[in-house]
């Protein structure tokens, strides 16, 4: 759903200098058609349908299919858990923020519900271009691949941002390919590959709300085009005459890294997880991107934030009623290695420093460290599960006990 806004920063690679085309929208399809299918290896079933609508009828359109696809349950759930995580202000509303984002600047957009490319009447000829060749991807994805089933997959957070990683990763990148006119795209860009990921994020101050977005809400819209299009580039040549669709991976795990997917594939560790002390009001995942964006957001530190996260193999949080009035957090996270785990304990730790400041811990051992800070009391421990490393964080409020979660009762799948 959140990835029209992004769309637009793509002209930067592909239109400039171009001379603007006056052929009707119809004439662009009918050329983006078999260019799309040759870069693809994939051919249209059926012909696709293309509509023009008033920019503010695709707006009303998109209002309406977020409200459908994300209930005031998840997106409320969600918002909760990521201010308890500190990646989100308190004062930001999750939803109202997201559909500025969403809207912010409208082209075009494929309904896989109607089976038809909605573009905006009006656009420029370049932007119409770029939004074709791209949407004009996602018909042809449809026409293999049920993509609206993605929206299907609740409370997986970690394997739908993997999903969507796919679909959009393959679209920009046969996008680029049939513009430039060869699926040797990369070597033809000067600076190659990393030229293009430093365009579309330069390009991204074009656009206000997207620009003032918190980190978070940035790198998970970028990532499925950006590491998705990377992931693509090494399925084509590891993988040639496969379809990414037949075989997704499951985790931003294994789109970040290519050797847990093509060499030796590493799903991820199911964790379930007891019921807390609590009632439950929300559910999800990390996955080791997001907890790699967690790290960063508090560190402020690349290189600690890529390297903390890099030996995660699954986990899961719970959003729960508190007795004191407030909400609480408990998250597990299982890790690949005792090493692993331990350095992610050490550098979740100064981040919960950074976060809150100079505080001193109330209890510090080598299994657990506490602190109070604004009101709440948050605790790190280290822990084992069946032979198997986890780390634990709990988020409560003052004078509410951290013993929230029973880890005797947490299950991990292989």
């Amino acid at each position: 759903m959140a990835r029209l806004g992004v769309v637009g920063l793509l002209l930067a690679v592909v239109a400039c200098g171009e001379k603007a085309d006056k052929d009707p929208v119809a004439a662009q399809v009918a050329d983006a058609i078999p260019r799309l299918e040759q870069a693809s290896g994939l051919t249209f079933k059926t012909p696709p349908k293309f509509e023009m609508r008033t920019k503010d009828e695709v707006r009303q359109f998109l209002e309406q299919r977020f409200m459908t696809d994300v209930p005031d349950e998840e997106i409320r759930g969600s918002e909760r858990s990521y201010k308890r995580f500190g990646l989100l202000p308190d004062t930001l509303d999750l939803r109202k923020f997201m559909l500025s984002l969403l809207t912010e600047q409208i082209v075009g957009y494929y309904d896989p519900t109607a089976k038809v490319l909605y573009i905006v009447q009006g656009a420029s000829d370049e932007m119409v271009a770029v939004t074709v060749s791209h949407e004009l991807v996602h018909a042809l994805q449809d026409q293999y691949f049920n993509l609206d089933s993605l929206q299907k997959v609740k409370r997986r957070n970690d394997r739908q941002i993997a999903a969507q990683a796919v679909v959009e990763g393959q679209a920009t990148f046969e996008q680029l390919a049939s513009m430039l006119g060869s699926g040797t795209m990369v070597a033809n860009l000067p600076g190659g590959w990393d030229r293009v990921r430093t365009i579309i994020r330069e390009n991204s101050t074009s656009m206000p709300v997207f620009s003032s977005a918190p980190t978070l809400i940035q790198e998970t819209l970028l990532f499925p085009y950006l590491s998705g299009a990377e992931f693509m580039r090494a399925f084509k040549e590891k993988m040639p005459g496969k379809s990414p669709l037949d075989v997704m991976p499951v985790s931003t795990e294994q789109v970040m890294h290519d050797d847990r997917f093509f060499l030796n594939r590493d799903d991820p560790t199911v964790v379930t997880l007891p019921a807390p002390t609590g009632k439950v009001i929300y559910e999800n995942d990390l996955g080791e991107f997001e907890t790699r964006l967690l790290l960063f957001e508090h560190l402020k530190d690349r290189d600690a934030a890529y390297r903390g996260a890099a030996g995660w193999d699954g986990d899961r949080f719970v959003l729960f009623e508190s007795g004191r009035g407030g909400e609480g957090l408990a998250w597990v996270s299982v890790w690949d290695t005792s090493v692993d785990a331990a350095e992610f304990y050490d550098l979740l730790d100064t981040a919960i420093l950074k976060r809150f400041g100079a505080v001193k811990p109330s209890q510090a051992t080598q299994e657990r460290r506490v602190y109070s800070a604004r009101g709440r009391t948050i605790a790190v421990s280290a822990a084992d599960i069946g032979g198997r490393p986890v780390v634990l964080y709990v988020d409560v409020p003052a004078g509410a006990s951290i013993d929230v979660l029973d880890l005797r009762k947490v299950t991990l799948e292989e």
